[in-house]
């Protein structure tokens, strides 16, 4: 990240933030824009009424959001509302944080009926030394499960997979069997991507009952791939691979060329986010509307028992830069208005938009109008403001016409039975932050190059040992010192 470990003081901001002459709170946010237009005022005027305060929300687009951030940082021109871009960010700011440049919103908190009811144990995985400075933006703990093509399923006598052997068969039969029955062989398992979490790797390693990022071993925390657990997810990959059974350049893929195998039907499986079934299935229909999918979270492995790797609940968080929010009272008036953000009118608001133009009320939740068009030029922007999630906000859940999707989103709730944490979240490591990056990226060279059999398991023993040394060493003793000062 540039400019954010080593500047100190920011002074000031081209932002007002004060009362305006109506009396009304004014402040800047500084927003992610995900959609290819900024979108019409319409919701940003009824959340001003609704709200009592003057806005202006700087939206900036998604791929350019962290350019426009360290460049705001280094040139001290931050507004008074910051949203980061996700994890990754917020991780890059701590050492900003910690240099009181921004402000510690926590014992405020119970001073505000709303705010104060958001999910505790997140806001302590974005706690920094302890303390709060952030509001969050609350996700599903583990979307992360099988999605497959029931059609083929059904066509070869397969039932859904309830162990990684049946995970390996279907991806065997759905290469060798000829499940779409064309007598082509034009058909393989599991389609993959290069992304080792998002991707099946991860998920995969949770069958295995790998930690999530890190784990516990005689006393001490040690990271994923120094577990025997994680080279056997290794040995199942490239047995997949080598046989035929996943597309063999997946660690060259990217997400929209394996999503498009699944699609057209040269695929049978997809390793992933489980919420991912209704877009897929929308363009797949369109292609052959005889498809049909079905969705899939318990599969286990060796050890018989069920687990999935969680994130930290959270994808991105709000900060208040001191440079800008000058004093006490003025934080207060912000802090109010994202207690309104956190009530389920103004949810609903910027979430779905306004009742009977952009969705309507079924059994309790909301069901988007089928204008899609409209309500991604007028409301999707919105949702990047969000705080909180439906349990803690109130706002409606969706409605879902796609059987495999609704199924889909009550697996991700029953995963929260199951979840593997990451033990690191809440802790901090000086050397993995300024390192972190190079040192993952040795570790997932040599992972992909261990399932394409470029190396073997000394191989694989001396990039860990390559690890240590580059940095890993203190990482890992910076970890268990954080890791026993708050046992």
């Amino acid at each position: 990240m540039l400019g954010v470990g080593g500047l100190a003081g920011c002074a000031s901001s081209n932002s007002s933030g004060n009362t305006n002459s109506d009396g009304k709170t004014s402040f800047t946010i500084m927003a992610n824009l995900y959609t290819p237009e900024v979108p019409s005022d319409k919701i940003e005027k009824l959340l001003e009424e609704k709200t009592g305060v003057d806005l202006n929300i700087q939206w900036t687009p998604d791929t350019s959001y962290e350019e426009k951030l360290n460049t705001a940082f280094a040139t001290e021109t931050l507004p008074e509302v910051v949203f980061l871009k996700n994890q990754t960010t917020f991780i890059q700011f701590k050492e900003a944080i910690r240099d009181g440049q921004f402000w510690e919103i926590g014992p405020y908190l119970d001073e505000f009926p709303n705010l104060s009811k958001l999910n505790e144990q997140i806001f302590e995985n974005t706690a920094v030394d302890g303390k709060i400075y952030s509001l969050y933006q609350g996700r599903p703990l583990s979307r992360q499960g099988l999605i497959y093509r029931k059609d083929w399923a059904d066509n070869l006598g397969l039932e859904a997979p309830k162990s990684i052997d049946d995970v390996y068969e279907m991806a065997r039969a759905f290469t060798e069997d000829d499940p779409d029955g064309n007598g082509k062989d034009d058909t393989f398992g599991i389609t993959d991507r290069a992304d080792l979490a998002y991707g099946s790797f991860k998920t995969v390693a949770s069958w295995f009952a790998t930690p999530n990022g890190w784990g516990e071993k005689d006393g001490q925390l040690l990271p994923e791939f120094m577990f025997d657990e994680y080279v056997d997810t290794m040995d199942y990959i490239k047995k997949l691979r080598d046989n035929g059974y996943i597309n063999q350049d997946f660690p060259v893929t990217s997400k929209e060329d394996q999503q498009a195998f699944f699609k057209n039907g040269t695929a049978g499986m997809y390793i992933g986010s489980m919420a991912d079934v209704v877009s897929i299935d929308k363009d797949a229909v369109a292609l052959n509307p005889d498809v049909e999918f079905e969705v899939q979270n318990k599969i286990v492995g060796p050890t018989g028992e069920y687990g999935i790797w969680a994130i930290p609940g959270y994808g991105n968080v709000v900060l208040f830069p001191k440079s800008a929010v000058k004093t006490e009272e003025q934080l207060k008036e912000i802090l109010g208005f994202f207690d309104k953000l956190a009530t389920p009118e103004i949810a609903n608001l910027i979430f779905w938009g306004i009742e009977g133009e952009h969705y309507t009320v079924q059994d309790g939740r909301a069901l988007a109008s089928e204008d899609t068009d409209l309500t991604t030029r007028e409301v999707k922007p919105y949702q990047s403001l969000e705080i909180g999630e439906p349990k803690t906000n109130g706002r409606y859940e969706g409605v879902f016409t796609l059987p495999a999707k609704e199924k889909a989103e009550e697996l991700i709730v029953d995963n929260e039975n199951y979840l593997i944490h990451d033990p690191t979240v809440p802790l901090d490591s000086p050397t993995f932050a300024e390192r972190g990056e190079l040192l993952n990226q040795r570790i997932n060279d040599a992972t992909y190059q261990y399932i394409l059999g470029d190396i073997d398991r000394d191989g694989f023993k001396k990039a860990i040992e390559d690890w240590k040394k580059n940095g890993g060493e203190e990482v890992i003793a910076e970890f268990n010192d954080a890791y026993q000062s708050i046992q």
